[in-house]
């Protein structure tokens, strides 16, 4: 049976943020072990959501229903949601995953959200901005950096206009490819360089 990533799904989600990350999950190629993890949509309910570009997806599963122990990971997209305040409960699950020893990985808004949570004091991390954050309460100014994306003790950030590093980021994290078919990989679709494309196509080979 395939291990579980869990990516949460509420009103607004920015769609682009998180599908280079998604699309690759699911799609065997390159991967180590095709097949290993699949995707399963979290929503607060498993009311239907509408993201930031007008497509409906009904959550697989409720927030309540969700367990770190039966997690490889949970994905936090970003959201006009979390930046009103909400989706507090995801936060809070994000809290309970880092305490298992679950990675999470969160972009744009939902670092907003990881801030207000006082999941950012400890930990090295990034977002679109210090001051972003700040606004959330974050007292980890000087654990900020100023990369596209960052990982620290199982917690992955990013910028909202990086979602190919935020990919790569969490691609590595899950072990998905070999590191010389991810450095490839992200030669590609993070570097644009065709090259990646030929290389990626010899290990398909």
């Amino acid at each position: 049976m395939a291990e579980h990533v869990h990516m949460a799904v509420y009103d607004t989600l920015a769609d682009w943020e998180v599908g280079y990350a998604t699309a690759h999950i699911n799609n065997g190629n390159w991967q180590r072990e095709p097949g290993r993890y699949q995707v399963v949509t979290v929503g607060a309910s498993r009311e239907p959501v509408r993201t930031m570009g007008g497509m409906s997806i009904t959550p697989d599963i409720a927030l309540d229903e969700l367990g770190a122990e039966a997690s490889a990971m949970l994905i936090l997209p970003g959201a006009d949601t979390w930046l009103a305040g909400g989706n507090g409960a995801f936060a809070k699950k994000a809290r309970q995953f880092l305490e298992a020893e679950v990675p999470v990985a969160a972009i744009c808004g939902a670092t907003a959200g990881l801030a207000a949570e006082g999941l950012l004091d400890d930990r090295r991390h990034t977002s679109n901005a210090p001051e972003f954050l700040e606004a959330f309460g974050s007292k980890g100014a000087a654990l900020y950096c100023d990369l596209p994306a960052v990982t620290d003790r199982g917690l992955i950030t990013a910028s909202g206009t990086a979602p190919v590093d935020f990919a790569r980021e969490v691609l590595g994290a899950l072990e998905l490819y070999t590191p010389e078919v991810l450095a490839s990989w992200y030669k590609l679709y993070g570097l644009g360089d065709p090259a990646g494309y030929f290389e990626l196509m010899g290990e398909a080979a």
